[in-house]
This record gives structure tokens, C-alpha cells and sequence, in this order.
């Protein structure tokens, strides 16, 4: 009877610290999966800068000519900031106040996670390595008059590599509103 008792506690221990270790594993993968699907925004501006005299926007040819990524995502990220700044109450004009040009940047990434755990069978280390390409979006506001840089806003968070064109596009937009999301500055 003993002896029953004694491989149903071992049992049930080995079982407690396989759920334990699953759930462990599931909350990294979350926590993995979501540091990936961020999205962080920076911004500067002109401080002396009064954005209430802006109205309408051009797109700054010159500029986003030089943008190294597809012709097909420089027009979906084009797309979606005109859409962004007609959300806003702003205006696409052939003599606008102020033109918008972007850039961008992309670096590979790799993240490395320590899973310890003391509990099952010993001391137990995995290292769990997630290769990802960081792309950073960069929101230009010029002042059409000086071509002053008057507002920059940055976007930077892990690519998606899908091959669904409709996936790229929501993430372009994803990018574009969280940016724009900072644009005028509030004083």
C-alpha cells in the first residue's frame, strides 16, 4: 500500500512539473510572440513650431524616390498616410503647406531567452533563439515654404514576412497609424 502510494505521488509529481513546464514554455512563446509584433514610436519636433498653421500635404517625390524598399509597399505606405492624414482633417493639395516623405531601415535581429528551471529533473536550462528583421518606418513633416524638418516620427518593430499581400498591407497600415497616431504634437 505504501508502495502504491509512494509511485502515485511520483507520478503525479512528474505530471505537476510537466504542466508547469508547458505553461512555462507558453508564457516565453506569448511573451516572444508579442515583444515580435510591437510596434515602437518615437517622435521629435520643432518646439517653436505652431502646427495649427498646416492644413494641407503634398507627398515629397524627391524624397521617398530615395526610400529603399518596392515600388508595391512605397505605394501601400503612401496609401495609408493619406489616408491617416485625411482621418486627421488635413487635405492632399497640389500647393500644400507642408510635404510628407519617408525612409526607411531594416537590420536582422536576434533575440536569445533563458528558460531555468530548477524543478524539473534538476536543474534544467533551454535557450530559445528567435531570428527576426527589425524595419524601422521614418514619417517626415516638412515646411513646404523653408523646407524646414518641422516633425519626424518613427516607427521600428519586427517585419512580417508573409507572403499574402493583404497581410503586408494591414501591417504597413498598423505602422503608419500607431506614427501618425503622434502627429501634431500635442503642446
Amino acid at each position: 500500500m505504501i508502495l502504491d502510494a509512494n509511485i502515485y505521488r511520483n507520478n503525479l509529481n512528474q505530471f505537476i512539473m510537466k504542466i508547469l513546464k508547458l505553461i512555462s514554455l507558453s508564457v516565453i512563446m506569448l511573451l516572444v510572440f508579442n515583444a515580435c509584433n510591437s510596434i515602437k514610436v518615437s517622435t521629435d519636433y520643432e518646439a517653436k513650431t505652431n502646427f495649427d498653421q498646416y492644413k494641407t500635404f503634398a507627398f515629397y517625390k524627391k524624397g521617398i524616390d530615395k526610400a529603399s524598399i518596392s515600388d508595391i509597399d512605397k505605394r501601400r505606405i503612401l496609401k495609408a498616410i493619406e489616408v491617416e492624414m485625411a482621418v486627421k482633417g488635413y487635405t492632399k493639395s497640389e500647393d500644400p503647406d507642408m510635404l510628407v516623405s519617408i525612409f526607411t531601415k531594416s537590420r536582422e535581429k536576434i533575440d536569445i531567452y533563458n528558460n531555468y528551471n530548477p524543478y524539473y529533473y534538476g536543474p534544467y536550462h533551454r535557450q530559445q533563439i528567435t531570428k527576426y528583421t527589425e524595419g524601422s518606418l521614418f514619417i517626415d513633416i516638412i515646411d513646404r515654404n523653408n523646407k524646414k524638418l518641422i516633425w519626424q516620427g518613427i516607427g521600428s518593430g519586427a517585419l512580417s514576412k508573409s507572403s499574402k499581400p493583404e497581410k503586408r498591407e494591414a501591417n504597413i497600415q498598423n505602422f503608419v497609424q500607431k506614427i501618425l497616431a503622434k502627429y501634431p504634437p500635442e503642446e
